[in-house]
Order: structure tokens, then C-alpha cells, then sequence
């Protein structure tokens, strides 16, 4: 029996690839990251300022910051690139590194933001939105919504870290949003078919 390794899942594959050699770059070249990989309260007139709005997902402090992430990113991604499909994920991640990107420059303009985490977030909390039905709020919704963004809210109230918690309840909220909306598409359309 013969078995073949496929490309199973693009966007998510290129995502993790892109931030594999972002980390490697980050870990050899420290300017690197500072230049692009991460964001911070720089000029608007400088047009690095918007594009790390968005390639501040793809940087990593460390190489055990990039696993941490990688491993949600590879468990979720998948799932989630097949049932939404390659177009509406990167959609979703586009949107979810813009959100975190501009909350922590308007708001967190002496702190530096880069990493995953936002994305690793949306996807968690879009994933409890797979078996939404129109009318209906998922149970597993609910508990993962509390668990992750009340732990991330506590988190971030009661400890001084290294860890950018409003880039997690962000991402969760962008991922709350998108799982909301395109499966409240997916159920009107089903019940019209129904009907």
C-alpha cells in the first residue's frame, strides 16, 4: 500500500512556512523583526507602519513562541480551511491581523506586538462555531468563550507578562464575528432549502 502526503490545507501550510522563516530571520537578523515582523507605535507617514499591521502575525520572539503557535495553527487551520474554504480563511486572518495590529497602536503605543497568538485566538473561537444552527448558540460556543477570553481577561488584569492579552480577546472577538456570520449564512441557506 502506498501512501502520498498531500497539500491539504494551503493557506494554513504558507502561513506557518512564512512564519517559520520570519522566526529564523527574527532569531539571526534582530532587526529584522523590528523592521517588519512587529508592530509598534511608529509614524503614519512611514509606510512600514501599515504593512506591519499585518506582518506582525508572521514574527516570533523565539522559536518556542512560533511552536506554541504553530501547533493550535495546524490543529484548527485545516478544519477550518475546508469547511470555510482558502478565500474566506485568509479573509479572516487579514482582518484579525488588522484588529490587533491597530488596537495595540492606538491603545498599547509603548509596547511592541508580534506573533500569532490573535490568529491562534479567531481560530479557536471560530472552531466553536462549527455546529451553529440558525436561532441557536452553541453550548460549546459559550464555554469556550468564557474559558479562553474570561482566562485572558483575568490574565491580563492580574499579572504583568510578556504576553499580549488584548491581541487573544481580539482575535477571539474577530473569530467570535466571523463564525457567527458565515455560519448564520450557511443555516439560512440550508433552511431555505429546506423549506
Amino acid at each position: 500500500m502506498k501512501f502520498k502526503v498531500s497539500f491539504n490545507s494551503p493557506v494554513v501550510l504558507i502561513f506557518i512556512f512564512i512564519c517559520f522563516i520570519a522566526t529564523i530571520a527574527g532569531e539571526t537578523t534582530p532587526t529584522v523583526n523590528r523592521v517588519i515582523f512587529v508592530t509598534y507605535h511608529s509614524s503614519l507617514s512611514d509606510p512600514m507602519t501599515y504593512l506591519r499591521f499585518f506582518t506582525h502575525v508572521f514574527g516570533h520572539a523565539n522559536f518556542d513562541h512560533f511552536w506554541s503557535n504553530s501547533l493550535m495553527i495546524l490543529l484548527l487551520g485545516p478544519m477550518l480551511e475546508e469547511k470555510y474554504g482558502s478565500d474566506k480563511l485568509i479573509v479572516i486572518m487579514l482582518l484579525t491581523a488588522l484588529a490587533t495590529g491597530l488596537v495595540h497602536y492606538i491603545f498599547f503605543w509603548n509596547v511592541s506586538l508580534l506573533g500569532a497568538s490573535g490568529i491562534v485566538f479567531s481560530f479557536i473561537l471560530l472552531t466553536s462555531f462549527t455546529g451553529f444552527k440558525d436561532g441557536e448558540v452553541p453550548l460549546t460556543f459559550i464555554l469556550v468563550a468564557l474559558i479562553y477570553l474570561g482566562e485572558e481577561i483575568y490574565t491580563g488584569l492580574s499579572r504583568i507578562d510578556n504576553i499580549a492579552h488584548t491581541a487573544h480577546i481580539i482575535g477571539g472577538l474577530v473569530g467570535a464575528a466571523a463564525g457567527y456570520k458565515l455560519n448564520k449564512r450557511t443555516a439560512s441557506i440550508e433552511n431555505d432549502i429546506l423549506d
